[in-house]
């Protein structure tokens, strides 16, 4: 017997969100990439020279963590950081061929994920699940 007349949205929510997620992350390792990668290389592609605390607040994370991640990528050759000439405390972000390249392949691992979530599901429910999502979100930040 369970303790709820049927299951909570949240638990439910949560549940599907990491399942989904994990199968994300599996997608781009497949594609030879992470989570971070992508976010941060999807971010800087965004964005025409963007500086370092501007990609931070598009991914969501610190600046320390950030820094984190582009040290590694810039190791792999995946960007280039240089001084803003106008302010040098600023760093500006680009990619290299190989960032360009590696952006492509999880941009396509990224669509055929979902395209995956998508399968089966028309449009009409889609724009009601949008709808619904964002009624819980504004139900949590109201």
């Amino acid at each position: 017997m369970t303790p709820f007349e049927r299951p909570p949205i949240g638990m439910n929510l949560g549940r599907t969100a990491k399942l989904v997620a994990q199968a994300f992350d599996a997608a781009l390792v497949e594609a030879g990439g992470t989570l971070p990668v992508w976010l941060t290389l999807l971010s800087v592609k965004s964005s025409e020279l963007a500086n370092q605390r501007e990609l931070a607040g598009m991914i969501g994370i610190q600046g320390a963590t950030l820094t984190h991640h582009l040290n590694a990528m810039e190791a792999q050759g995946l960007l280039t950081r240089r001084r803003d000439p106008v302010n040098r405390r600023v760093h500006l972000v680009e990619l290299t061929e190989a960032g360009e390249a590696l952006f492509e392949r999880l941009r396509q691992a990224a669509l055929a994920f979902d395209k995956r979530l998508r399968t089966g599901l028309p449009d009409e429910r889609l724009a009601e699940f949008a709808q619904v999502l964002a009624a819980l979100r504004d139900n949590v930040v109201s």
